[in-house]
């Protein structure tokens, strides 16, 4: 009888304890979690065209377009002013290959890309730090039949 008491509480102490280390490390990861955690979320985007070109290309290359046509709204303020209804971003496609997710950017004619190393940072970077869970930015001409692939790796 004795016993039986003594292995209730210590089943009950164990629990407890693992329920505090639990609750504990749960606590840590948040308090030292970068400010930036709360990430752009996308919302299902437009609907995919089955005679979409560009959506041709990337499925022939091998991808899977998950969604298409995402706006980001930018609210922007100027010394505490909104500036005029602020910006935004379109990200053309969400692509999917391998279990890994690709931010999908296509060519225009009126907005040529500057194949340098500069050009393709002022024109992609931005793109790459909103979806920092993506592993890269597929950029798709479907003018030249051409998907190009670009990571950014930032150094510390």
């Amino acid at each position: 009888m004795l016993v039986g008491a003594y292995g209730d509480w210590l089943i009950m102490f164990l629990a407890g304890g693992i329920l505090v280390i639990w609750l504990l490390r749960a606590f840590y990861r948040w308090l030292h979690e970068p400010a930036s955690v709360n990430r752009l979320k996308l919302g299902k985007g437009a609907e995919l065209m089955a005679n979409d070109e560009n959506i041709i290309i990337l499925e022939q290359a091998g991808y899977e377009v998950k969604s298409s046509k995402h706006l980001v709204p930018i609210y922007i303020e100027l010394d505490g002013v909104p500036l005029g209804k602020g910006s935004r971003l379109y990200i053309d496609y969400i692509a999917e290959m391998d279990n890994s997710m690709y931010i999908v950017k296509t060519a225009r004619d009126r907005m040529p890309m500057d194949w340098t190393a500069s050009g393709v940072r002022d024109r992609l970077l931005v793109y790459a730090l909103l979806l920092p869970e993506c592993a890269g930015i597929l950029f798709v001409d479907a003018k030249d039949k051409v998907i190009r692939k670009i990571t950014f790796d930032i150094a510390e």
